[in-house]
């Protein structure tokens, strides 16, 4: 009880959240995933620099998405525990360290320790997204959430872009190295813009560890929710991921500046998730989050259906792109009214288990581009969203979301 106390009166005494500071947090979710995806317009020239093969490079790819898993467990939670604005302007410079690392690697070892050290403290979006849901109040949290969420795709977006032009035209240690000098500043900002946010419980750290296993226990519609999106994200990050190396073939026969802008195309999906947070405070959640699943399997069937087509290709990321985020924003949205007075542990077990399901599709999407080429790439991400729409649907079934 002591703890459900503390969280109420954390709730009332909550500053106002003003469109800049929701400006701001939108910013500092998106600068900080976008961590994860500088490397995947630039798997191939990766393996040019370290000597490697693309199934070896592509562990940089495995290694960062079970970096943000793992530190999802390890420190996401921690925003219940410590004053949230110290702890996400820390992570930040934590996270520039690790980035500096990166630019400075000799070899394809220490590139693929760095990289899980950016995936892990890559998770600091995971306790803005929370952070942000906490100021909202129950009213606007779809809203806002869907707003910072934007910011976080935009991030996802700009990073494959910038990425691939970058080490197009100049050279891939420059991503990295320019990505640490931004977090290092956006350290500085958060810590003396962001509001003050008191934690919400008096747990230990390793009581709160502890606690994840019970909230996922105890919440149904947690567990529906992280297997959908792990499903889904699969497909997504098997796509991405193997991308690159598609687009070095005929017909296409492109680098990765030609990877990076296809990333552009994704903008839709930023559009696309203020809009799904909008129509999830009106209800109506597990509706959004299966029309998210269709339009992912409709997206990896027109690839399927148009080989070697650049339209085809492009719609393909469209229905890809919105149909991941439309589920995601739905998801986080339906998820956060569980248990106020955990919404970073309740975040944390959501995140941890869709992004081991992206590790997962990034190893996956490596052996069937191997063994089968673009076809294994879309018949995977295909049958990870038919696999989410069964989950989506059958538990839906079960209990009402």
């Amino acid at each position: 009880m002591q703890d459900i106390v503390e969280i109420r009166l954390g709730e009332e005494a909550a500053p106002e959240l003003g469109r800049g500071t929701i400006a701001l947090m939108a910013g500092a979710a998106g600068l900080s995933v976008a961590s994860l995806y500088y490397n995947q317009p630039m798997l191939g020239i990766l393996a040019g620099e370290f000597s490697a093969n693309p199934a070896s490079v592509s562990w940089v790819a495995v290694l960062t998405q079970l970096g943000y898993a793992l530190g999802l467990v390890a420190l996401a939670p921690l925003g219940d525990r410590f004053e949230r604005r110290g702890l996400i302007a820390l992570t930040f410079a934590g996270l520039a360290l690790a980035l500096f690392g990166a630019a400075l690697a000799p070899g394809l070892g220490t590139m693929l320790a760095a990289s899980l050290l950016v995936g892990v403290l890559a998770t600091v979006a995971q306790q803005v997204v929370p952070m942000a849901a906490h100021l909202a109040g129950e009213a606007r949290r779809g809203s806002v959430v869907g707003t910072v969420m934007a910011g976080l795709l935009t991030g996802i977006l700009l990073s494959r872009t910038v990425s691939g032009l970058v080490a197009a035209y100049a050279d891939w240690r420059d991503v990295y190295a320019g990505a640490g000098l931004a977090a290092l500043i956006a350290s500085v900002v958060l810590a003396a813009r962001l509001p003050r946010v008191e934690p919400t419980t008096r747990l230990s750290y390793g009581r709160i560890l502890l606690s994840l296993a019970g909230l996922f226990r105890r919440h149904a519609t947690l567990r529906r929710a992280g297997a959908v999106q792990a499903l889904l994200f699969a497909g997504f990050v098997a796509f991405w991921a193997e991308l690159a190396f598609y687009l070095e073939r005929p017909p296409f026969s492109q680098g990765s500046a030609m990877a990076g802008l296809l990333g552009l195309v994704g903008a839709v999906g930023v559009v696309a998730a203020p809009v799904v947070g909008r129509l999830a405070d009106r209800g109506g959640k597990g509706r959004l989050v299966t029309l998210g699943a269709v339009a992912l399997v409709a997206g990896f069937a027109v690839m399927g259906l148009s080989p070697g087509s650049w339209i085809g290709l492009v719609i393909g990321i469209v229905l890809v792109d919105v149909g991941l985020q439309s589920a995601l924003v739905a998801n986080q949205a339906r998820i956060y009214g569980l248990d106020p007075a955990a919404r970073s542990r309740i975040n944390t077990v959501f995140m941890a288990v869709m992004f081991l399901g992206g590790g997962l599709g990034s190893a996956l999407g490596a052996q069937a581009f191997a063994a089968l080429g673009w076809t294994g790439v879309w018949g995977l991400g295909a049958g990870c969203g038919l696999a989410a729409l069964a989950v989506e649907v059958l538990g839906r079934g079960r209990r009402a979301a």
